[in-house]
């Protein structure tokens, strides 16, 4: 991909190459993760004026009190999702939080199918109008109350949420299929990497794994 004028060379394959390398250097190792990683330009996602720190693993404000998430947080949650299944194109996965976009194009690279909520309508149109110029076709996002999940969708295979709860909302677990998987950060003031996964007998098993720090998980739209 050529640079376009003007832009100093940000949306050029070798940034993005250059953040995935710190990934894979970072122990990311899922092979699908770090080409989708390498596939989203990022800058596309941010404000204009932040576009020079588009590609550093950090998060960065959107507006309305949201942020986009890390690289490496984004990496992460999704190799966490695809963890012992090998037929990515098959899984059918929720996002809880779309924010400007950015992770559920990554996801779209990923899974055969991807539903992304989001409960503030001025991110929901920012999103989309983010997206428009990606055609991601298996992507479809959804203004509402992430909080309830999306039950008509539903069961997912994995559910990946953008924000903190303290607990897991019953309506995730509910909308989960037998064998999927649940990537969230819990907690209120430490918050964890955690996962949930549903066994093939129903049974939910859990562990925390990092310390994350994400915006906190609001239920209604506004």
């Amino acid at each position: 991909m050529k640079p376009a004028s003007g832009d100093g060379g940000l949306v050029s394959e070798r940034v993005r190459q250059h953040m995935v390398a710190r990934l894979r250097a970072a122990g990311i190792r899922d092979v699908r993760v770090l080409a989708a990683m390498a596939a989203v330009p990022r800058h596309l996602f941010v404000e204009p004026a932040l576009a020079s720190r588009a590609y550093e693993d950090t998060a960065l404000p959107i507006g309305y009190g949201q942020t986009i998430s890390q690289p490496w947080v984004v990496a992460r949650s999704v190799e966490l999702a695809l963890a012992g299944r090998p037929d990515a194109r098959a899984l059918k996965v929720l996002e809880v939080g779309t924010g400007c976009g950015y992770a559920a194009a990554v996801m779209a690279h990923v899974f055969g199918s991807v539903y992304s909520l989001e409960r503030l309508r001025a991110l929901h149109e920012r999103a989309r109008a983010n997206l428009r110029p990606l055609r991601l076709t298996n992507l479809q996002l959804v203004f509402g109350d992430g909080t309830r999940g999306l039950p008509e969708a539903g069961p997912f295979d994995a559910i990946v949420a953008a924000a903190a709860a303290p607990d897991l909302p019953q309506a995730w677990l509910a909308q989960l299929a037998p064998g999927g998987c649940i990537v969230a950060p819990l907690g209120d003031e430490v918050q964890r990497l955690s996962v949930a996964t549903r066994d093939e007998q129903g049974r939910v098993r859990r562990r925390q794994l990092e310390r994350v720090h994400f915006v906190p998980l609001r239920s209604g739209v506004q």
